[in-house]
């Protein structure tokens, strides 16, 4: 078997690897644009080489995968910050990184995580998409409201109704002004479309999947949230108890303490900004349509501000669906707010 630690840039890459049933070892940099690395994978399969290949998780690395994946090597992914704590040298290089991964996989103390599927990133990609495309549609709903604010007109949603609409096109502007409110208007008319058929798609996506639609029972929590919920996390069996579950997330705060002092500070922000949004929003549709969420959000606010008690029913929501995968129930029967929970018009939460 060889053994490679690779230390992975997006245009190049530097290998280090050991052969175990001779001892030999060496290490090389291998490019990536002219397929100098393609090339160097693929005649080890040609020459029935068993591989196991580590690297660190990282960005940009998906073509790379997908190559290890076709020609069948063995591919360990690793934690970058616990790989970094194992580091004895002050000097870092290239080359010093990945015979730092080659050790660690003949030590058998590689810091490995868990990956998602192809299909898992696919559909990852899917909420990405629309989740920016939405963005992007509040950036030109909000230039169209200062459009008209700037006339004397504040009709806020009315907007974007048809006489809304219809009040806005007759506004009579200067050139410039009138050019801007009719492109930004082209623009949401074909954007529009766009969210709708991506909104649909996570629908889809979202029946096919039984966790998905028992997640869906808690109040606020729509197709969005919970989707991204089961795709992000993975399984629950990752996660022996719920709190782990707002560490992964990136929701509980970041902590400088020492000599019997506890400095707390802000959220530490380390997971998935995606999930982290659509948890925190969630969280208020769920305390706008549910009377104990409400009266824990405005004590919560009232104790501490709004913003952190925000973040803090997102947590709390986190650890709550986490429970109700776990359990494999519905959320009247895995929580105490009453029987008519599932019951309240929240439609498709997070919008």
């Amino acid at each position: 078997m060889m053994i490679i630690g690779v230390d992975y840039h997006p245009s190049f890459q530097t290998i280090a690897f050991l052969i175990t049933e001779t001892g030999e070892c060496g290490e090389q940099e291998l490019n990536h644009s002219d397929g100098q690395a393609e090339k160097f994978y693929r005649d080890l399969q040609q020459q029935g080489i068993c591989v196991r290949v580590g690297m660190e998780a990282t960005g940009y690395s998906r073509w790379f995968e997908r190559l290890l994946a076709e020609l069948g090597y063995e591919v360990w992914i690793g934690d970058p910050a616990e790989i970094k704590t194992k580091r004895v040298k002050k000097q870092k290089t290239d080359r010093e990184d990945a015979r730092l991964l080659l050790r660690l996989m003949w030590e058998n103390n590689f810091p490995r995580v868990w990956v998602p599927s192809p299909e898992n990133r696919d559909l990852r990609q899917l909420l990405w998409h629309r989740h920016r495309l939405v963005q992007m549609r509040t950036r030109i709903m909000n230039q169209l409201q200062a459009l008209a604010m700037n006339e004397g007109y504040r009709w806020k949603k009315k907007l974007f109704s048809e006489q809304g609409r219809a009040q806005l096109e007759k506004l009579r502007l200067a050139p410039w002004a009138s050019r801007r409110r009719q492109e930004l208007l082209e623009l949401l008319d074909r954007m529009n479309p766009t969210v709708e058929e991506l909104t649909a798609a996570v629908e889809q996506e979202a029946r096919k999947r039984p966790a998905v639609q028992r997640l869906m029972t808690h109040p606020g929590v729509g197709p969005l949230t919970a989707l991204a919920f089961v795709l992000i996390i993975g399984t629950w069996e990752r996660f022996p108890r719920g709190k782990q579950i707002g560490n992964y997330v990136g929701m509980i705060p970041s902590e400088d303490s020492s000599g019997g002092k506890q400095r707390l500070g802000h959220i530490s922000k380390q997971g998935n900004s995606l999930l982290r949004f659509l948890l925190v929003e969630a969280a208020q549709a769920a305390a706008r349509v549910h009377p104990d969420w409400r009266r824990r959000y405005i004590h919560l606010a009232m104790r501490r501000h709004k913003n952190i008690a925000k973040v803090a029913m997102g947590r709390r929501l986190a650890v709550r669906l986490y429970w109700m995968w776990r359990n494999g129930c519905e959320y009247s029967q895995s929580l105490e707010f009453g029987s008519y929970a599932g019951q309240l018009g929240t439609g498709h939460g997070v919008k």
